[in-house]
């Protein structure tokens, strides 16, 4: 049975990951037969967010406590992520991922990436396993990989294309069920809430790029 790793940001779409792609991420890879470990930041979130009023609340929250959440309790500190214990990667999106994961919504564009998420990520490309992102997240993909040019989308935002282009990436506008791969490098990209409209739009595109990752594997 293959192994997935997928690593979250905490718990909502404006402060963590995003649930509904988190949780159709799992879903997808439970009925492809494989199995999954949830990984996380044992940091403080950027900040908290009342999904409610989607105004900022004034309380610290950790990352690898949110992300279990989601998890129902199993998830592990990213540094116990052991490469040879997984065959693919996972990073589902959210707007708190482009905070917590790396600092897009705070930077703009001269964003980093957090070391240890890019580490993990290289690690697994350097071994010729695949990786997936979706959602926000492929906006990492041009610095985590730098110098090397890799084919990805986040959707059709023109400003967010011209963005990882800038930085080095190959941007391909893609439908919100439709993914990117490049082969060469094993890396796949998808839409997910940066165009769909509801949870079924984005199940189509997470469900074929969890299909595309493990095929890769």
């Amino acid at each position: 049975m293959k192994k997935v790793a997928v690593i979250l940001a905490g718990c909502g779409r404006m402060d963590g990951s995003e649930i509904h792609e988190s949780v159709l991420t799992l879903l997808s890879i439970n009925q492809s037969n494989a199995h999954y470990q949830c990984f996380s930041l044992d940091l403080p979130q950027d900040h908290v967010t009342n999904h409610l009023t989607n105004e900022t609340a004034l309380e610290s929250r950790n990352m690898l406590i949110e992300s279990a959440r989601i998890a129902r309790g199993d998830v592990k500190p990213l540094e116990q992520l052991d490469l040879a214990d997984f065959d693919a990667l996972i990073i589902p999106g959210g707007n708190g991922t482009a905070y917590n994961l790396f600092t897009l919504a705070s930077a703009g564009e001269n964003y980093t990436v957090n070391q240890l998420v890019s580490e993990k990520c290289r690690a697994f490309s350097a071994a010729n396993k695949p990786v997936g992102f979706i959602c926000i997240a492929p906006v990492m993909i041009p610095v985590i990989y730098a110098p090397t040019t890799i084919k990805m989308t986040i959707g059709n935002d023109q400003n967010v294309a011209a963005l990882v282009n800038s930085k080095g990436a190959e941007h391909h506008d893609c439908a919100v069920d439709e993914i990117c791969v490049d082969l060469e490098h094993k890396v796949v990209s998808t839409p997910a809430y940066m165009l769909a409209d509801n949870i079924g739009d984005a199940y189509r595109g997470i469900s074929r790029l969890v299909q595309q990752v493990l095929a890769l594997a």
